[in-house]
């Protein structure tokens, strides 16, 4: 992790700021590196943060298995892991509506109609991370910084934050940050 900036002191406050958001999220183990640029002066704060590799996203086929019954009309699925259980169901009520999945019993959902359900991702591990990564970036950026152009790509996290307009130099600085950091072994 690197802090870097023209307030030697405050480089430091930052660095234990952010050490202690990553901890406080689990997040520090899910990161290879981070780097960030604050520059109180120029009214400017940079960060970007490179993810490490996540397991592959789960589909409903993976953990249920789901029969379509002409005769009644009904799409049945089976949990065979239930741990999932909950994304399953998260999943089913923003796409079909509350109203429209019932489960009755601990591991059976029966839905009205034929519904082809097997191939919906019910758990994205990278996506969770990321969206994990946002939340610290937005904890950690500076108070009043509501100008922010995010410069994500792939498995990057970035931000430039600021107060005023976003000048091409701090744009510039970030993609800097963002080569370095995809030029970055895994720290394992």
């Amino acid at each position: 992790m690197i802090i870097e900036s023209n307030d030697h002191e405050g480089a430091k406050v930052y660095e234990m700021i952010t050490k202690q958001i990553l901890q406080d999220l689990l997040l520090a183990p899910a990161l290879s590196d981070l780097k960030a640029y604050v520059n109180p002066n120029e009214v400017v704060f940079i960060m970007a943060m490179k993810m490490k590799k996540t397991s592959k996203a789960k589909h409903l086929n993976e953990v249920s298995s789901s029969v379509y019954d002409p005769e009644k009309d009904l799409t049945t699925i089976t949990i065979n892991d239930e741990n999932f259980l909950p994304n399953i169901l998260k999943k089913l009520w923003k796409e079909l509506g509350r109203e429209n999945v019932h489960q009755p019993s601990r591991y059976i959902i029966e839905l009205s109609g034929k519904k082809e359900v097997d191939n919906w991702v019910i758990d994205n591990p990278y996506e969770n991370l990321k969206r994990r990564c946002y939340d610290a970036m937005f904890r950690i950026v500076p108070e009043g910084f509501k100008i922010i152009k995010d410069m994500s790509k792939n498995d990057i996290v970035a931000v430039v934050a600021t107060d005023e307009l976003i000048k091409d130099k701090w744009i510039d600085h970030c993609q800097k940050f963002i080569e370095e950091l995809e030029n970055t072994e895994y720290l394992y």
